[in-house]
């Protein structure tokens, strides 16, 4: 670097110098490097091959100079130079000198260890013959290699082949194991075909294995394998042996049904046990199970017909002996009637429009009890109303129909339709039978209580079937049904007409006590509006509603026979409360029925209380309302014209009240058979009786009567109101 940059420094400094001393002196680089090798060369020193160097191209030399001038006069150092003045001459003569020394050192260094770097030389040359013969080893062994790395390829081509033989092997071994398997059959199950009771478990057992060969058989024989053949034989003979044992099982089981006495549930129960026999028969023999099925559906057939007919007309003789008939209807007279009904027996009659404790039979404590006993009813000498016999009867036939019907779909395999019509061969007699004897019975029947509930009890059974998710009898339920609503319609229909006939003046002696055919009708329909509430039916409301007109009706046309107007409101009280007493008994208070007699009892009671207030108080209370009329339309100079009569009005009151007010309350309570209700009306007509008398006050405190001495002589309302409430009925 100092001389390169001495002799830039030297060139820029005299770049116009000609002078071959200086142009001498100041060369350096690579002619300076060429004068120095040349007397080296003549020293001894060994020199630079200097042949192939052209000199001959000044200008190329020139332009290397210039850039390389160029650099060295962008040098930090050259700058910091040229800035302080430094004699660059005699700079640059004193590092040409240095580096001359430098260089000399060096090649004497170099020749001292000339030597050294010989026996180098010689190390090297046997190194590249060393590695000369391990590249020649690593040539075999990577030849040797490409060799070994075929034979591996090779064995590894091998072991894919035969690990795919092996595959194959394995795969047809499991194949022709579990043919042979399937095929063969052995000789413990030949035995326990042959010689095993089919109800022991080794016969179920390789019944199983036997219905398995025999399918595997069916599967290989539509691929035409050739073994399926050489065992064929044998298996038909096992599956002859095997159904012949089975359906004589079956069979056997089946004709135990018939025995008399016999609990057809229990050898139902054990056919249950064995379903496989017939799954195994259906599958191999379809002849054979077809008889079996059909000689089922033929006995249970006839053991259902045959036991619920039985049970049928063994329940209707511990029916009530008498019943009601045509002439049993709400609005026939109690005297119309002579025989069975003029003097009832309270043991073997029911009662036809109360419904007492027969609605039990459709609450949840007797809906589901056990049925009757026939022969134990009679042997105690006990009767029972219609509906609770039907309710024992379809009991017993939606039990019997549910098992039945969970029994053919279980063993006999069958769902849906199949299940339906299987179901429907068996209880088709016995349901005919059923709906024969409903629709004789109901044709002359006239309890239309009994009726109703019978509906009821159906329409609970049917809710029954339902939750079980039993539809076997569904349609059955639905054609009782059509039976029964008809019948109840018409039942009070018929009540309803004979109201519409009562002739008043044909029911005996009249009474302002409640009525029997209003106390008929009371009962009734506070039976019927009780049991319709779990299941509501808009055709029976429409029926009670007619029904209800026309008792009103009846008891209008029986007030009117009455003389006095106090005696047809006596009476009409008696009977809409009677009525409506019986009906909040059972109905709730909302129903219809229960409203309208309210607003009817209650228009009549305050009717009554105006009347028997009229004849003790009746001037007092005329003299009331005419004077008010008079004050509200501004005629106070006509009241002066009444001041004899206040007198007269205001004395009679003070003198008689007390005793008119205790023979008003003889009077109500002799007149009224319920005394809270007597209590009642006692009450109101005592409270208006004072609002009338503060009302006669208000009156004669107007400025007409002011001045009437008479006004000293009235009572005090409050000692009115004091005297009044010792005469109100305490109870």
């Amino acid at each position: 670097m100092l001389t390169t940059m001495a002799a830039a420094v030297g060139l820029a400094s005299c770049p116009n110098d000609t002078n071959n001393e200086n142009t001498v002196a100041g060369v350096t680089g690579p002619m300076a490097s060429l004068h120095e090798e040349g007397k080296l060369e003549a020293e001894g020193v060994p020199g630079l091959n200097l042949r192939d160097l052209d000199l001959t191209s000044d200008e190329f030399i020139l332009d290397e100079v210039d850039i390389h001038i160029q650099a060295n006069l962008e040098d930090e150092l050259v700058k910091e130079a040229l800035k302080t003045g430094v004699d660059l001459r005699q700079y640059s003569k004193q590092v040409e000198t240095e580096l001359q020394h430098i260089e000399q050192a060096s090649i004497k260094d170099y020749i001292k260890e000339s030597q050294n770097i010989a026996s180098l030389h010689n190390q090297i040359t046997a190194c590249d013959s060393i590695l000369e013969r391990m590249e020649q080893m690593l040539s075999s062994f990577q030849t040797d290699l490409s060799s070994i790395s075929c034979e591996i390829q090779t064995l590894q081509e091998q072991s894919v082949a035969m690990n795919i033989k092996l595959k194959n092997r394995q795969s047809v071994r499991s194949e022709l194991s579990q043919l042979v398997d399937e095929l063969v059959v052995p000789s413990t199950m030949i035995g326990v075909i042959m010689d095993t009771p089919v109800v022991e478990q080794d016969f179920v057992e390789q019944l199983h294995e036997l219905n398995n060969k025999i399918n595997y058989v069916k599967e290989q024989s539509f691929r035409e394998t050739l073994a399926c053949q050489d065992v064929q034989d044998i298996l038909d003979r096992l599956k002859i042996k095997a159904v012949s044992k089975i359906r004589e099982f079956i069979l056997q089981k089946i004709y135990s049904f018939r025995k008399p006495m016999t609990n057809y549930q229990i050898p139902q129960n054990a056919l249950l046990k064995y379903r496989f026999f017939y799954q195994f028969l259906l599958a191999n023999e379809r002849h054979v199970a077809k008889e079996v099925r059909d000689e089922y559906v033929d006995s249970m057939s006839k053991i259902y017909f045959s036991y619920f007919k039985s049970y049928t007309g063994r329940l209707m003789k511990v029916q009530y002996e008498e019943v009601a008939d045509k002439d049993d209807l709400m609005g026939v007279e109690d005297t119309a009637k002579k025989g069975f009904f003029s003097k009832p027996s309270l043991k073997n009659r029911n009662t036809i429009f109360t419904l007492g404790n027969r609605g039990a039979v459709i609450g949840s404590v007797e809906l589901e009890a056990p049925i009757l006993v026939p022969h134990a009813a009679q042997k105690s000498d006990a009767r029972y109303p219609f509906e609770t016999l039907f309710r024992s009867q379809h009991y017993a036939l939606l039990d019997n129909s549910c098992r039945e019907f969970l029994f053919l779909c279980d063993f006999f395999m069958v769902t849906g339709n199949s299940a339906q019509d299987l179901f429907n061969i068996i209880m088709g007699k016995t349901l005919t039978m059923f709906l024969k004897h409903i629709s004789t019975y109901v044709s002359d029947c006239y309890d239309s209580i009994a009726v109703f509930l019978c509906i009821h009890i159906i329409l609970r059974f049917k809710a029954i079937t339902a939750k079980r998710n039993i539809p076997a009898i569904d349609k059955y339920w639905e054609t009782v049904l059509e039976i029964l609503w008809p019948r109840f319609e018409l039942i009070l229909e018929l009540n309803i007409q004979s109201i519409q006939n009562t002739d008043p003046q044909r029911l005996g002696t009249l009474d302002t006590r409640p009525h029997y055919i209003t106390r008929r009708y009371a009962e009734f329909s506070s039976a019927i509006v009780s049991i319709n509430q779990t299941f509501p039916s808009e055709k029976t409301h429409t029926l009670l509603g007619q029904l209800q007109v026309e008792v009103e009706n009846f008891v209008l046309r029986m007030a009117a026979e009455f003389p006095s107007r106090k005696e047809q409101l006596v009476f009409l009280i008696n009977n809409y409360d009677m009525m409506l007493s019986v009906l909040m008994e059972r109905a709730a208070d909302g129903s219809k029925e229960v409203e309208g007699f309210q607003q009817l009892l209650l228009a009549r009671t305050q009717e009554f209380i105006e009347e028997i207030l009229s004849a003790p108080f009746g001037g007092m209370i005329g003299f009331v309302k005419e004077s008010e009329a008079l004050i509200e339309k501004g005629q106070l100079e006509r009241l002066r014209n009444d001041e004899a009569r206040v007198n007269q009005l205001v004395r009679g009151f003070a003198g008689s009240w007390k005793q008119s007010v205790e023979n008003l309350s003889q009077d109500v309570m002799r007149s009224f058979t319920n005394f809270k209700n007597g209590t009642g009306i006692i009450q109101g007509a005592l409270t208006q009786l004072i609002q009338y008398y503060h009302r006669f006050h208000k009156v004669l405190s107007q400025p007409a009567f002011k001045s009437l001495s008479v006004r000293s002589e009235l009572i005090n309302i409050h000692h009115l109101m004091v005297e009044v409430k010792k005469h109100k009925p305490n109870f």
